[in-house]
């Protein structure tokens, strides 16, 4: 039995509290009667006194989970009476326990309501025990209300991700097709063909991967591979590429197509509106913790005064805020000037995959 099952079973853990509570009520009493020398038979009032208080206080749960929800006003005078009323009947079995089995001559010339004597101290100690009970009800309502917002907000999240994520494949699919129309344009049916088939392999990943599951740094970069295979259908020669990735982060674990969009991006601004082209160079390393990634190229960069993300981007915007949603002020997306070119970074938690894939 662990300490989640309690918690899920409420009248387990109700039982188990109530127990362990007045199981300490017994120990403190029969060390106390100890310390005192009290006589051996003492031990039997002992004993009547906590089964008493187990069996009697027991029912205020019941009565406890009707006044729950209501007013203080309310809630307040009837603990109260109940607590007082339970003590009654508790010193009725705690004074004729010890009028049974101790018989001390102090007692012998009571009135017949001198059974009650010790009332005000036992509704104490039953005020006590209510305390706890709405104490405890009142902490579990909290805790419930809590994980209640943490599961709305992880679905708000979860929804957020894929809705975000969702937008990339209209928004790859539609370049990709408007390049594959202009191969067919220019008469490049074959090339046109291949891409057609690389973009075929492509989607397929995106749509086995879900949103919400992160990928290893090398299934990503195996995707990256796809996408500029079909790039490089297009572009030839004019696009260059290179690579510095640090080994020992291919099983870190990021987004999936984290990259993509930024290495569209580059190729749209950077690489396409040269006759020359361009170089793109991705790289990959673990820093004090977090992991970084690059995608660098040697285009004209921005206008000044113009922000990446700012009525163009598109893939940029999006990817910020996956990373946002996912990793909150943990990540961060910059924009550097390289001279030439642009250098986008993402910086994120290192997280490592459990098993190698």
């Amino acid at each position: 039995m662990t300490l989640d099952d309690l918690r899920r079973n409420r009248n387990l853990l109700f039982w188990a509290l109530h127990t362990l509570g007045w199981s300490a009520y017994l120990i403190t009493q029969y060390l106390g009667a100890l310390l005192y020398e009290k006589p051996t038979s003492y031990i039997k009032v002992v004993l009547a006194a906590a089964a008493g208080g187990f069996l009697l206080s027991a029912p205020l749960r019941y009565l406890y989970r009707r006044l729950w929800g209501q007013r203080f006003a309310i809630v307040a005078p009837a603990v109260l009476l109940a607590a007082w009323v339970v003590a009654l009947a508790w010193r009725v079995v705690i004074n004729s326990s010890y009028l049974r089995w101790v018989e001390t001559e102090s007692m012998a010339g009571e009135p017949w309501y001198g059974i009650f004597v010790g009332t005000l101290s036992s509704t104490y100690l039953l005020l006590c025990w209510s305390g706890l009970y709405f104490g405890i009800k009142y902490y579990e309502a909290l805790q419930e209300q809590r994980e209640s917002m943490l599961r709305a907000s992880a679905l708000a999240q979860e929804a957020q991700v894929k809705m975000l994520r969702y937008q990339l494949n209209p928004h790859f699919l539609f370049n990709t097709l408007n390049a594959i129309s202009t191969l067919i344009l220019d008469n490049q049916g074959k090339i046109a063909n291949q891409a057609v088939g690389r973009l075929s392999d492509f989607l397929r990943y995106t749509l086995d991967q879900d949103p919400m599951k992160k990928v290893t740094l090398r299934q990503e970069l195996d995707a990256l591979d796809l996408y500029l295979g079909i790039e490089q259908l297009r572009f030839g020669d004019r696009l260059r590429l290179d690579y510095d990735i640090d080994e020992n982060v291919t099983q870190a674990l990021v987004p999936s197509l984290v990259l993509q969009p930024l290495v569209e991006n580059s190729l749209k601004y950077a690489v396409a509106p040269r006759e020359e082209g361009g170089r793109l160079r991705i790289e990959a390393r673990e820093e004090q913790g977090k992991l970084r990634l690059v995608v660098q190229d040697d285009g004209p960069g921005l206008p000044v005064g113009v922000e990446l993300g700012a009525g163009r981007g598109v893939g940029f915007r999006n990817t910020r805020e996956r990373l946002a949603v996912l990793y909150g002020d943990r990540q961060k997306l910059a924009v550097r000037f390289s001279r030439p070119g642009l250098r986008l970074e993402i910086t994120m938690p290192f997280e490592r995959a459990t098993q190698p894939t």
